[in-house]
């Protein structure tokens, strides 16, 4: 049945925005979703700017990012036991109390152990609004096939985000004050975090409520102790290390050439890579099935990310930097569109929270090992992160692709029993 409905002509993204409902948690929703990519790079300019060290400064980013990786999870537990309401505001709060203390902290010249245990809570209650949005539509379309467009289109919004929130950020750190960077970030939270919380009549089912809708569920499972989360969370990880190689290496490619400006246009050409093919990924009616078209697409990534340590020029790195970023948003999207048919909805939220826990554990571990690589041996050896990252991901995904079976909830009429029956589709 499945493979009749990858066939079909997508609804293309018109119709997914007239979905009753959406635009009332989308633009709150896109506000809010904002200081996740504004928080990274505002502490690194606000710390750099009051130690003067671009090593302390990451280490604090770093911190935080581990922390948002870590919690990020148990935030989308507690959403599904508990409703997205009840987590979202007062994450909101302390998130917002936390970041001003980071801020006020910097400001005052604190030792560092002091910023570094401002920044646990800081990237701890950092809200999961992406994955939010997304089981909100998992709510609302699930088993349609608008799943695999709202899907592509959160990808191009989370694409988006990164474009806009870090030069966002680095504009008001550079130009009004360095710490304008993180008070906007904790504005925007506070602000957009409220409205989004507001929006209570497209908040998914939780609880008991929506354990009652899966035949033979089990209410507060957690979605980690399915083996196909698990498998999608190691090659998320190696998207991570993507992510936060870029990041670092292409700075430190800039500054070994004399052309710090190059840096940005750079990550640009990535960036845009990345949203196009999201684009394209929410027009295109597949005839292959996820599973095949995710390791295929992964396949992609890893011999792209393979090549980056070997260019030497801008002109070669920005062609694959496109290259890859062109790769990552199939492997993005694939990889959300089959976790929303292995889990049932009492945890979709807690899943997509790992998926996004994992990129951020990814990044983070990326920026501190690409950044002693390029410190010790150059740029170009920043570059293997990324490399080393996405292989291994991709042999793990390839040895335990088996996991990633779909299901699909059945009913025996007979007995009246409610259970799932596995449905593999290549």
């Amino acid at each position: 049945m499945a493979s009749t409905v990858v066939s079909e002509k997508r609804p293309g993204y018109g119709r997914l925005l007239r979905t009753p409902g959406a635009l009332s948690f989308l633009l709150p929703g896109f506000a809010a979703r904002q200081p996740f990519a504004m928080l990274t790079i505002g502490i690194v300019l606000l710390v750099q700017h009051t130690t003067g060290s671009y090593g302390s400064a990451g280490a604090v980013a770093a911190v935080t990012g581990v922390s948002m990786a870590l919690f990020a999870p148990q935030s989308g537990k507690l959403a599904d036991r508990f409703g997205q309401r009840a987590v979202l505001i007062p994450g909101v709060l302390v998130h917002t109390a936390s970041v001003s203390l980071l801020v006020a902290l910097a400001l005052a010249g604190a030792p560092i152990w002091a910023l570094f245990l401002a920044a646990v809570p800081a990237g701890a209650s950092v809200p999961q609004v992406g994955p939010m949005v997304r089981a909100r539509w998992a709510a609302k379309l699930d088993g349609t096939p608008l799943m695999p467009t709202a899907a592509a289109f959160e990808s191009v919004t989370d694409e988006f985000t990164f474009v806009v929130g870090p030069v966002l950020a680095t504009a008001l750190c550079t130009g009004v004050h360095p710490a304008a960077g993180l008070i906007a970030e904790a504005a925007l939270t506070l602000v957009g975090g409220l409205f989004f919380a507001a929006q209570r009549s497209t908040q998914p089912a939780f609880g008991l409520t929506a354990a009652a809708g899966q035949p033979g569920a089990q209410p507060h499972r957690s979605a980690l102790s399915i083996p196909g989360v698990r498998v999608l969370a190691i090659a998320f990880l190696g998207i991570g290390s993507v992510f936060g190689g870029m990041q670092v290496s292409l700075t430190a490619f800039s500054e070994e050439i004399g052309n710090p400006g190059a840096n940005g246009l750079l990550y640009g050409i990535f960036a845009a890579g990345n949203m196009l093919a999201g684009i394209a990924m929410g027009a295109v009616a597949w005839k292959i099935g996820p599973r095949r078209r995710l390791t295929l697409g992964y396949a992609g990534l890893t011999v792209a990310a393979s090549l980056l340590w070997s260019a030497h020029s801008v002109l070669l790195l920005g062609a694959l930097g496109l290259v890859v970023g062109l790769c990552i948003a199939p492997a993005l999207i694939t990889g959300y569109t089959i976790v929303e048919t292995l889990v049932p909805a009492s945890a979709r939220t807690e899943a997509f929270t790992w998926l996004t826990g994992a990129v951020a554990l990814g990044q983070a571990a990326a920026v501190t090992v690409a950044g002693r690589l390029a410190d010790a041996h150059g740029a170009s050896t920043g570059f293997l992160v990324p490399m080393a990252g996405t292989l291994l991901a991709l042999v793990t995904l390839l040895a335990l692709r088996s996991r990633l079976q779909q299901h699909i909830p059945s009913r025996v009429a007979a007995r009246g029993i409610g259970h799932r029956v596995p449905v593999t589709v290549d």
